[in-house]
Parts: structure tokens; sequence; C-alpha cells
């Protein structure tokens, strides 16, 4: 080849290369690490929605957990935020979501607000977001900086275990706290063909997906998790 067609061979190169999408951290310092996140702790073990991969890739997680854990943010696991609660590991967040099988008319209902990340994904997908939180600060908390950011959800303050029979029937409901047994409250606001996501168990737990079909309910347990208890009526 001529010293040409070296040039020319390289600028083709330099110009394809440039197609290609690039992590833009200019704006964005912590872009790079959720890209990363997400491939390398979701994809990597299998969840495929790219509904919900797109959603974990523009959340910006550092944002809901508390400012001396930011550096962690999209750390594998999960971090304290504060009344001895948790945001959830990315992997748990990636597959409960993609459990949910959403759409954007999905009218979901999200029992555990937490820190609102959650809810922010579940945002990202869906029009119609509703969550409960036990705890007054967290809901707070949460409400504060999903309005900073833009989501639509709509928080209430309160013990989740009977849902919000207000706004049902729910096409998914997602619990990120752990009762002993299945709430029955929750099964009932299921529309038909609905999926109720949850962790069930005390120190040993399944993550479940419960399907209502016909009216009768189809369980299947995913996986073993470790979330925090579910707390008031849940407890009695």
């Amino acid at each position: 080849m001529t010293g040409i067609g070296l040039v020319f061979f390289a600028w083709l190169f330099m110009l394809g290369a440039s197609d290609k999408p690039r992590a833009d951290s200019s704006s964005d310092p912590y872009l790079e690490l959720r890209l990363q996140m997400v491939s390398k702790q979701i994809q990597a073990r299998g969840v495929k929605d790219e509904k919900v991969l797109q959603a974990l890739r523009t959340v910006p997680r550092q944002v809901f957990v508390p400012e001396s854990y930011r550096s962690q943010a999209y750390d594998d696991e999960p971090l304290p935020i504060g009344h001895k609660q948790t945001i959830s590991q990315p992997y748990i967040v990636g597959l409960m979501t993609e459990l949910a099988e959403l759409d954007s008319s999905s009218r979901v209902l999200e029992i555990g607000t937490g820190s609102g990340y959650q809810a922010a994904v579940l945002a990202k997908i869906c029009d119609s977001v509703f969550s409960i939180e036990i705890i007054s600060e967290l809901a707070a908390r949460a409400d504060s900086t999903l309005k900073g950011l833009g989501f639509n959800v709509e928080i209430r303050c309160g013990d989740g275990y009977r849902g919000w029979p207000e706004k049902a029937p729910f096409d998914a409901i997602i619990v990120t706290a752990a009762p002993d047994d299945v709430p029955e409250p929750l099964l009932e606001q299921l529309a038909e063909k609905g999926r109720l996501v949850i962790p069930v168990g005390s120190y040993y737990q399944d993550l479940k997906l419960i399907r209502k079909i016909d009216g009768h309910l189809k369980e299947i347990s995913i996986i073993p998790v470790r979330f925090v208890p579910m707390t008031g009526e849940a407890e009695k």
C-alpha cells in the first residue's frame, strides 16, 4: 500500500471510530460508571429488557444515596440510606423491574419508596407510577429528589401492607421490603394478568413472581434474596 493509501485508510478508520457511541463524561462524571454498572452487573447476569437497561443507564443513582456514599453509588451492593433502610443492589433493581414486564401504559405500584431510585427507574418506563413509604422522612426526601429530577411519581406516606386501593387495579406491584407472607390486599389489587414481584420470608427470603391469570394466582420463586423486613401491619 502506498503512503497516500495508508493515510486514506487511517482517515477512514478514524471516521468510522468517531461514529461509535461514546460515554461523554464532560457533563456527567458518573456516566461511565453507570454504563459499566449496566453492562457488567446487570446485562452480564441476564437482564435483557432494553427498556429496563436504558432506564438504568440514564437514572443518576448517585443522587439517591447519601453524599458520604456517592463514590460507592455504582458498586455491586446495597447501600444504607438511613433509618435502617437501604438502596437495593443495582442488579436486583434491574431484575425486579424486568420481572414486572412493563411498558409505557403500565400502571405500577411500589411498596417501599426508600431512596426513590426504584421509583425513578419505573417512571422512566411507565407513565403511571405510585409509591408508598412508611417512614415519613424517607418519603419526603424521595419526593423532593424525584421532583427535582423531573420524575412524575405520586408518593404517599403510610403502611404499604394494604396497598393503595383508591388507585387500583395495578398492572404490576413491586415490593422492596420482605413480609413473612404475601399480603392479601396486594393480590386483590392486581389487575387481570397483573404481576406482583415481592421478596418473602424472614431470615431466608425468596424473590417471588406472582401472576393473576383468569382470576387465579400463579407463583414462582426466582432467586434467594436479602431485603429489609416489611414493617407496620406486616409485623403483626
